[in-house]
């Protein structure tokens, strides 16, 4: 009897858990679907966000790249500089001396220059600045003040820290060039090159003096041709609004001329 009544226990809690209410079961398998959904929410956004993030820094990570890619090259020159590097002063003690310095411009569009200094008080440009036509080309007259020398060293030992700055700036066609317009435009000016001073043995022959020599003349050549005044081809007023061709006025140089020779002729 035993055995059957624990058969028949058995039995009956088979039956109860078969019996369990339907939407007990549903519920729990509602329950579960929806956790279940948003594990799967979450993890979607956790994707997204790290894939939003990944870009971001691929992004940022492009743009850092550009910048040391665009650092590590060569700043695009608009001018040409002869020489390029240096600005050769013979050196005369407590004298001012003079350098010059071809500036060419090797771009195709109109490009305003100027000079700085580290020493105004005692250095000059002329011209301070100006702006050059696409393959124009001007030399630049630089002038030094050169101290004494604190030693007894030798000319070419002598040293100087005054340096000298080139800038340039691209302007759009010709304009009235003004030191402002480097202010304006701060961001689209461009240093070509920092000069250093170096002495010259005004008494010992050199390919560098000998052509500082012939920039100079040129630069001279340059300023005088600028001063002369234009010639005047047109007609000249003499007197009180006369106007006289030049014709006319050869054909009384004539005149004047025949009569003299035929005084000189009546006289012999």
């Amino acid at each position: 009897m035993g055995v059957d009544e624990n058969k028949a226990e058995t039995e009956l809690k088979i039956w109860s858990l078969c019996r369990r209410p339907f939407w007990l079961s549903r519920s729990g398998g509602t329950s579960s679907t929806t956790i279940s959904s948003g594990s799967a929410s979450r993890n979607v956004y956790q994707q997204t966000q790290s894939q939003q993030l990944g870009e971001t820094s691929s992004v940022n990570s492009v743009n850092t790249v550009s910048l040391v890619a665009k650092s590590l090259l060569p700043t695009r020159r608009r001018l040409k500089l002869d020489p390029p590097q240096k600005l050769y002063f013979p050196y005369e003690p407590g004298k001012q001396a003079r350098s010059a310095i071809g500036i060419k411009n090797t771009s195709k569009s109109h490009v305003a220059f100027k000079f700085q200094t580290t020493a105004p008080k005692s250095c000059y440009m002329r011209p301070p600045g100006g702006i050059l036509a696409p393959g124009e080309s001007i030399v630049a007259t630089v002038f030094k003040f050169v101290e004494p020398p604190e030693s007894d060293e030798k000319p070419v030992e002598q040293k100087s820290k005054v340096k000298f700055k080139i800038m340039s700036l691209k302007v759009k066609g010709e304009m009235e060039y003004v030191p402002e317009l480097f202010d304006e435009q701060k961001d689209q000016v461009a240093v070509e090159q920092i000069l250093r001073v170096v002495f010259l043995d005004p008494e010992r022959p050199s390919p560098a003096l000998e052509k500082l020599k012939h920039q100079l003349a040129e630069a001279e050549a340059a300023l005088g041709s600028k001063k002369k005044p234009p010639e005047d081809t047109g007609p000249r007023i003499v007197g009180e609004g006369l106007v006289i061709d030049e014709w006319k006025e050869r054909r009384e140089r004539y005149l004047a001329r025949q009569q003299v020779e035929g005084l000189i002729v009546d006289s012999v």
